[in-house]
């Protein structure tokens, strides 16, 4: 007798611990991330849960204000989402902007959710893969297979404030055309910006 309750509760304590550790992988995509470099820029993205699933908030941009020969009256303006499908949004600021909605952890991924492109005002299913510090993100539409994937890194919490002086410093010298590649795979439809994000 006094084994099985034994047995009963080295099975309690194993499953216990099985869920502690399925709970900290599902939180290891919390934090800061880099978005892949476009000629656009990039941005730094803060996930976070809420309820149980996985969000994503613009929370810095390199380049947050609109060029000098910005057409339109836009010139040096703070960037908001003018490719909004949803007219009564193309007012609000890019920074701040929600762009990865309900996200579920399961088999080792973040799925179940969409990313936003302020870029073309589009929205896609997404994947998220954790690799080290870099997160693969893939956008798609219908299946998997028909998308793009770009690389976010990881910018540390207690080496943020100081990552996002770096870069402001870094833009003042900054060329359009002095930018790097931004790593993206398979492409997707042309014209679709693939979540560089600004």
């Amino acid at each position: 007798m006094r084994q099985g309750i034994l047995l009963v509760l080295a099975v309690f304590l194993m499953l216990g611990s099985a869920t502690a550790v399925q709970a900290q992988k599902a939180d290891d995509i919390l934090g800061v991330w880099k978005t892949a470099e476009t000629d656009k820029g990039y941005s730094h993205v803060k996930i976070y849960k809420d309820g149980g699933k996985y969000f994503g908030e613009i929370i810095w941009l390199l380049k947050p204000n609109y060029p000098a020969d910005e057409p339109g009256g836009l010139a040096g303006k703070p960037k908001v989402d003018r490719n909004n499908p949803d007219k009564s949004k193309r007012d609000q600021p890019i920074l701040g902007l929600k762009l990865l909605k309900g996200f579920n952890f399961d088999g080792g991924e973040w799925n179940g959710g969409t990313i936003y492109d302020p870029e073309n005002g589009k929205t896609y299913k997404c994947i998220m893969k954790l690799d080290g510090e870099t997160l693969n993100v893939r956008g798609y539409i219908g299946f998997s297979l028909l998308g793009r994937t770009t690389q976010w890194t990881r910018v540390e919490d207690k080496d943020s404030g100081e990552m996002m002086k770096d870069d402001m410093m870094k833009d003042d010298g900054m060329k359009d055309d002095g930018m790097k590649d931004d790593g993206m795979k398979d492409g997707m439809a042309e014209g679709d910006s693939g979540h560089g994000l600004p």
